[in-house]
């Protein structure tokens, strides 16, 4: 069986859920139905220095939502994909896209629609208030919840993982 370390080494692309994840789950209405979300700033630096790493970075999420495709943009994220109902097929189009197998990917989701893809990624990651089914599948839960700066703390545990590999 791999090591959290082991199997952190081997990601050359982390895939990221939003709701759960990048915000707090939480739906922020207005009265013209416009939807509103939090993030947390550390998580886009987070996001940001895996990229600077040479980790390709992408976002396979259930729902709609101009501000994040906006947030997405501003960060330099290309691989996107949006209102996904089955995030399966999303997940192989990114793997064929990047000549990766699973044991490259990692995946970070909070949720059951994400069990499909932490079961099939080399690293599944989760945050502290995940949905019980996705922590007991989980290799590694991070200490904050979503939207509270899970992402990045996912992000550091690979980089530093990684960078293990450059020292003489």
């Amino acid at each position: 069986m791999r090591t959290l370390s082991e199997r952190a080494r081997e990601i050359r692309c982390a895939v990221f859920d939003v709701d759960g994840v990048m915000t707090d789950c939480k739906l922020y209405l207005a009265a013209d139905g416009t939807e509103l979300k939090a993030v947390h700033v550390r998580d886009g630096l987070g996001l940001k220095l895996l990229m600077q790493a040479g980790i390709e970075v992408a976002v396979i999420s259930g729902r709609p939502s101009a501000a994040m495709q906006a947030r997405f943009e501003y960060l330099g994220i290309r691989r996107v994909w949006l209102n996904v109902e089955h995030k399966l097929p999303a997940w192989e189009e990114l793997k064929a896209q990047l000549g990766l197998h699973d044991e490259q990917m990692m995946m970070m989701g909070d949720d059951t629609p994400d069990l499909p893809l932490l079961q099939r990624a080399g690293l599944a990651m989760t945050v502290a208030d995940a949905h019980p089914k996705v922590l007991a599948v989980a290799h590694w839960a991070s200490r904050l919840t979503g939207g509270n700066g899970a992402v990045r703390d996912a992000a550091d545990l690979i980089l530093a993982a990684q960078s293990a590999d450059l020292r003489p």
